[in-house]
């Protein structure tokens, strides 16, 4: 497995060793002491997939401590454009985001460390997305902020007239606006 650093440190792009032929592919999607000597020990508790079509638009999304989460994200069908927004006040890189096209045909893995809002938006006409967490999802700790704020800079590779939300999602804060409950 290959590991991509990006611009924001423990924000990691895993590429996976693909072994094709005739019949096709074979690739170890997963592989905790793999994980754990090249990205650091995470134990994962709970797979979640979701099944979308072209333009929607999930997140920014994120769990409130103590329920915070960690994610290792992948699109197992299509293609998204996934984001991970650095929310930890005092971190020299917060408000910054790490964006990373995950496809089916590149194999890719996302990760996001806590700490983190995470999203994504659908670019094929369906998109299957599979993630791990390393916490339970606690519905009275989930968070947001809005995944259309102008001044995060991200370019969704979608505009935002054709972007379909969820109703939730509508009502997140812009960053400048929100109060994080994470700290460095």
């Amino acid at each position: 497995m290959n590991v991509i650093k990006t611009d924001i440190e423990g924000v990691v792009i895993l590429e996976p060793r693909v072994f094709t032929d005739a019949r096709g592919y074979f690739f170890e999607s997963y592989n905790k002491k793999a994980f754990d000597g090249l990205v650091g020990r995470v134990d994962f508790v709970q797979d979640n997939e979701s099944c979308s079509s072209r333009g929607v638009m999930r997140g920014l999304h994120f769990q409130r401590p103590p329920h915070a989460q960690a994610k290792l994200v992948r699109c197992v069908r299509g293609s998204v454009l996934d984001v991970a927004v650095d929310i930890r006040r005092g971190s020299p890189t917060y408000g910054r985001h790490v964006s990373c096209l995950l496809t089916e045909h590149n194999h890719r893995q996302f990760f996001i460390p806590r700490g983190f809002a995470h999203g994504f938006a659908v670019l094929s006409d369906t998109a299957v997305f599979q993630y791990k967490c390393d916490n339970y999802y606690c519905p009275e700790a989930d968070g947001g902020i809005s995944i259309l704020d102008p001044t995060l800079g991200i370019d969704w590779g979608i505009s935002f007239d054709e972007a379909i939300l969820s109703d939730k999602d509508r009502h997140h804060l812009i960053l400048e606006k929100f109060d994080t409950p994470f700290k460095l």
